[in-house]
């Protein structure tokens, strides 16, 4: 069963399987949330034209209640809490690789496959070919079970080579644009949501020093790393940029700094809960990001009975909550969600 989501990538997936040899099925997960400009509709109707054109089944699951607890209810409660989630992790955790995953292998299929961009080796997870599409960040939470009954046709492809395939293989959907904004949400960016969605009040920007130069909208609505979204009293057309290095939520402030990276130090101790481990995975030195597309830090992972932590051998302003993935080489290990994290000196 090829989760068919209206977009190119999963289409030359399932075309892809078809010539394979696969007996291929091709579903639709509806998500419709009152509110949001889910662009179900449209999509169903685009996934339909491939099934069509590829002669293989369709079927329709509706995972509407799944997305609004699992991922938009549980994320928002990180949001207010002034924590970074990532939805994308959650919804590929709990609706593409949960309840959709399940659905497919109680209806009978040997494998599930999407249009990610990433491979899948003896049950592990890899970068996609195209390292600018790569999407193994958004993964890193897919257990190893479930990876290793799952395919990844377009992971070996450059994007270029996807758009040719679609038209070589005549979908109607070939020139279609990517989607933008939020998963299944539609063209809505995160701050609107959060706007719309999380309770926030203005308040005081701070300088390092403590003394108050600006304001913002509320700090749940920023991360840590952030550098817009906040009103500076500074006038001046050639202003550095300032980047939010931390957020008080109890006194509804955020200190915001010309220095992107914390200055005089060396090190940062991350603490992570919730992990995912993909194969075996060794304490040792590795690369990290916790942030996608962000380039991959220099890092140290310590493994024991207390859990996992991770030293990223640069000083980072680390946004709690967020995901930590983990890499050795085209490998990516796994990851965590970021519980607690130290500077060092």
């Amino acid at each position: 069963m090829v989760g068919l989501s209206g977009g190119v990538d999963s289409g030359v997936s399932a075309a892809l399987l078809k010539k394979e040899g696969f007996d291929v099925t091709g579903v639709f997960i509806k998500i419709q949330i009152p509110g949001y400009p889910c662009p179900a509709t449209e999509d169903r109707i685009e996934a339909m034209r491939v099934a069509a054109h590829l002669r293989i089944p369709f079927i329709e699951i509706d995972l509407s209640e799944v997305y609004q607890k699992e991922v938009l209810k549980l994320s928002l409660k990180e949001f207010e809490r002034g924590r970074t989630p990532n939805p994308d992790v959650l919804c590929n955790r709990e609706i593409k690789f949960g309840k959709f995953f399940e659905f497919a292998r109680a209806h009978g299929a040997d494998f599930v496959a999407t249009g990610h961009y990433a491979q899948i080796k003896n049950g592990q997870l890899y970068v996609s070919v195209d390292r600018e599409k790569d999407q193994s960040y958004f993964l890193w939470a897919v257990p190893e079970t479930t990876l290793r009954y799952t395919l990844f046709p377009v992971g070996g492809l450059a994007k270029p080579q996807v758009r040719a395939l679609a038209k070589k293989f005549g979908l109607p959907n070939a020139v279609r644009p990517d989607s933008q904004g939020l998963c299944f949400l539609g063209d809505i960016t995160l701050s609107d949501m959060l706007v719309k969605e999380v309770a926030h009040s203005s308040g005081d920007v701070l300088h390092e020093s403590g003394a108050v130069i600006g304001s913002h909208l509320g700090v749940p609505l920023y991360t840590l790393g952030q550098r817009h979204g906040f009103t500076l009293f500074i006038k001046n057309s050639e202003m550095e940029a300032h980047y939010v290095i931390a957020k008080d939520l109890a006194r509804n402030t955020i200190t915001v700094s010309t220095s992107k990276f914390p200055e005089h130090a060396h090190t940062t101790e991350v603490l992570l809960s919730d992990t995912n481990w993909i194969g075996e995975v060794a304490g040792g030195p590795c690369e990290a990001r916790y942030r996608y597309r962000q380039k991959l830090i220099p890092a140290v992972l310590t493994k024991d009975a207390k859990g996992a932590s991770v030293t990223l051998l640069e000083p980072q302003y680390v946004p709690l909550g967020q995901s930590l993935v983990l890499y050795r080489g085209e490998r990516a290990l796994g990851g965590g969600v970021i519980e607690d994290a130290k500077i060092l000196s």
